[in-house]
């Protein structure tokens, strides 16, 4: 995981094969923003808007392409209300002292725990998801609420510095700002959404929520969920039902002061141009072609085991998948052998299923004739695989590797938001390093080496990307700060930096 319609993951909207690459609730979200002026709230309410149609959301379960619910777009006097609402519970919930808040929320992790068949099997209807992977999800949303609970207060508490002279004391205090904004993707419905919320609203803030159209269902179960504990304030937490011209509107809302953005970076730029534009504080994590550089002394059965498994992981509709495994020359045919004997093992719907839906299914195949029209070969899955028993096919693609990719063609350059494994081969480890850095992207890579000590130096000094890993694959936890540099987006989501993004860091001196 562009916000407000579907993610893609490649260059601006203005490239044909990134217009679909959705992972997220919205490519389209901007080419409704007036480019000459900002308007305000008031103006973007009244006749205009109340006379539009509402839109309709169909929920299609991509295993079947049937429609299993329809979402009916909430009118502007609703969206009104549960903004002013949320406002309302901001005003409330941030008199309370830091442990008072965390403590209040701390029971979410026991009831997404309860509740994990539940928000599997809708996870799974609504974006493709593996259900045991969806119960995954829904556990590693109650571990994040554990380890906040644990640990929150201690960032949210006052940092005294030295005192200026004259003065008795010095010290910084962080403070939340208001009402936040998120929006997120689908592609990990649950969890980007309890990532962004939960820290959020320790932290003191209200959470009004922007879910892609096709994951309502989980939003509306995240905000029972949390009205659903005791001593938080009503309307604290609250997801929208709205198109674009209404999720706009509510980020010119006066009462919104900050936005959380996970989708494509045609879209992520947009948002950070009008959040700019409007003084409004923004974190934008956007999309990868991370990178795997396998050196010529690295175990490649820990290589082979890692790429797979994490490039098949959710079907391969994850930012920080490895888009490209860049090898050495000497080991690249072992490599490759090693890749085809661990990807002939997974399994349609344990370890993947179908894509989000058929655009993406059309986009993945797009891409993957671009790059072999350029030169690289089909070492296995494809295009032509059938889809599975019990999958209709219409949002199915097999996990397929290409090799002899190279720079210039679309699965080196661009993201391939599915299970596509890219095999780029490299003339030694230092070319494997400048090729892993040959991207607009910066979220994660890895490097594969038995010499762990120069691989860490490497990591640290050399990859340019927000998280680098050394012998396994990157992952997201949260205690460790996630987010990218260059076109990956900007700011970072869990540990004490994710907490602390949406507050107003306050100096205060006492004379």
């Amino acid at each position: 995981s562009s916000a407000l319609g579907w993610r893609q993951g490649g260059r601006p909207a203005r490239d044909p094969a990134a217009d679909g690459r959705a992972r997220a609730g919205g490519q389209t979200m901007l080419r409704h923003i007036r480019r000459s002026r900002l308007p305000v709230w008031p103006r973007r309410r009244g006749p205009a808007m109340a006379s539009r149609a509402a839109s309709t959301f169909p929920q299609v379960d991509p295993r079947t392409s049937e429609v299993f619910k329809e979402y009916t777009e909430m009118s502007a006097d609703e969206v009104e209300r549960r903004v002013v609402g949320a406002g309302a519970a901001f005003k409330e919930w941030r008199r309370l002292a830091p442990p008072e808040r965390i403590g209040r929320l701390a029971g979410l992790g026991e009831m997404l725990r309860a509740r994990a068949d539940e928000g599997a099997e809708l996870m799974c209807k609504e974006m493709g998801k593996p259900v045991e992977q969806g119960k995954a999800e829904m556990r590693k949303c109650a571990y994040l609420v554990d380890w906040y609970a644990k640990h929150g207060s201690e960032f949210l508490k006052d940092d005294e510095v030295p005192a200026l002279p004259g003065f008795q004391k010095s010290f910084v205090t962080y403070q939340p700002l208001g009402v936040i904004m998120s929006i997120m993707p689908w592609n990990f419905p649950m969890w980007q959404v309890v990532r962004m919320a939960v820290p959020t609203m320790m932290a003191g803030n209200a959470v009004v929520l922007k879910h892609a159209p096709n994951c309502f269902g989980t939003g509306a179960l995240v905000e029972e969920l949390l009205g659903g504990l005791p001593d938080v304030p009503k309307g604290l937490f609250s997801s929208l039902v709205v198109d674009v011209p209404q999720a706009n509107s509510v980020l010119e809302h006066p009462q919104v002061v900050g936005v959380a953005f996970t989708g494509s970076e045609a879209v992520g730029r947009q948002v950070a141009a009008k959040a700019g534009g409007l003084l409004k504080k923004a974190v934008i994590e956007l999309g990868g072609s991370d990178a795997y550089a396998v050196f010529a002394d690295a175990d490649l059965d820990t290589a082979a085991e890692a790429v797979v498994n994490a490039r098949v992981l959710n079907t391969g509709q994850v930012c920080i998948a490895p888009k490209r495994a860049i090898v050495e020359r000497s080991v690249k045919l072992a490599f490759e052998q090693k890749v085809i004997e661990k990807l002939s093992a997974k399994r349609y719907g344990v370890d993947y299923g179908p894509l989000v839906h058929k655009k993406a299914k059309q986009e993945i195949a797009e891409q993957v004739a671009e790059t072999r029209a350029a030169g690289a070969k089909v070492l296995f899955g494809g295009p032509d695989v059938p889809a599975p028993a019990g999958d209709c096919g219409d949002a199915f693609y097999a996990p397929t590797v290409l090799t002899d990719v190279r720079p210039g063609m679309t699965a080196f350059d661009k993201e391939i938001f599915g299970p596509v494994i890219s095999i780029v081969e490299a003339d030694s480890d230092d070319h494997a390093v400048e090729l892993a850095n040959r991207s607009h992207y910066g979220l994660g890579g890895a490097i594969f080496t038995k010499d762990v000590a120069r691989g860490e130096s490497i990591a640290v000094k050399d990859i340019e990307a927000g998280m680098c890993f050394v012998n396994d694959f990157v992952r997201s936890d949260p205690s460790l700060p996630f987010g990218g540099v260059k076109a990956s987006g900007m700011g970072r989501e869990c540990a004490a930096f994710g907490m602390l993004e949406f507050v107003n860091v306050k100096t205060i001196c006492v004379k």
